[in-house]
């Protein structure tokens, strides 16, 4: 739906100044991840820029990554 969706059955009976008014402090105020950040829902914000180096170096330091399980007692019972 999206904020012209919002806007629009909220705002019906307002001119369309309004709602348009209404839709871009919608989108400066809630439709950026800094507000997600700022409420501590992400832990980075990443420019589109800096993608392919950020994921690349997250990978690099997983590569090597083993994960230790323990170990089963009990396996599944044929039923």
């Amino acid at each position: 739906m999206g904020a012209d969706g919002a806007a629009d059955i909220i705002f019906r009976n307002e001119s369309a100044d309004l709602k348009q008014q209404k839709k871009d402090e919608y989108v400066a105020e809630f439709a950026t991840p800094y507000q997600a950040a700022k409420h501590a829902m992400v832990e980075q914000v990443i420019e589109p820029k800096q993608t392919r180096p950020v994921i690349i170096s997250a990978l690099n330091m997983l590569k090597n990554k083993k994960e230790d399980r323990p170990y089963k007692k009990h396996g599944n019972i044929p039923l």
